[in-house]
């Protein structure tokens, strides 16, 4: 947090370098929660790099009020939500075309096991309500607390709270489905 607040100041004061560390710091973090708020790795792409263009476009007037991670989770989110809507004005969305989403630390054995694993999980969270599917993630990824949830959405913690719960039983629901299977 104190790393964040210097890196902000450092970034309001012209320092392309410290923008480029919070880029660097928190990339890995919003793609993910971008993949999972749009099943889709492309647009989750798109959607981070417009995030740190805005950011990086607003550097004289941004000011932080929480966590740099939490404000720019919630930018992504909005993006991805407002993405999700026009989508669905547009077209329907395939949820079986999920791309894969690999890292260097395991083996061809593991990456066949952990791509397949990822793969049904993806898909379960896709078939998720898009409430739901944002209430798990936002929490689970981007670390959000409920309340914070709660505001952003503008919604009471409680519904946020129901939203995660009704959220994380259908996951286990299709989970478990795919399992009996």
């Amino acid at each position: 947090m104190l790393e964040d607040k210097l890196l902000v100041w450092k970034f309001k004061g012209g320092n392309w370098d410290a923008l480029s560390r919070i880029y660097d710091k928190y990339r890995e973090d919003l793609l993910r929660l971008a993949i999972s708020l749009l099943n889709d790795i492309s647009s989750a792409e798109d959607i981070v790099q417009d995030v740190f263009v805005s950011f990086a476009q607003s550097h004289e007037l941004f000011r932080l009020t929480g966590t740099l991670k939490g404000y720019l989770a919630t930018c992504v989110a909005n993006r991805a939500r407002n993405r999700n809507r026009d989508d669905m004005r547009h077209r329907t969305v395939e949820l079986d075309d999920n791309e894969e989403v690999f890292t260097d630390s395991k083996t061809p054995d593991e990456w066949i096991i952990c791509s397949e694993e990822l793969k049904k999980l993806s898909n379960a969270i896709g078939q998720l309500p898009y409430e739901q599917r944002e209430a798990l993630v936002l929490h689970l990824q981007g670390d959000m607390k409920f309340k914070q949830i709660a505001k952003f959405r503008n919604v009471s913690i409680r519904t946020i709270q129901s939203r995660y719960r009704y959220g994380l039983d259908k996951l286990r629901s299709l989970l478990n489905s795919e399992v009996i299977k």
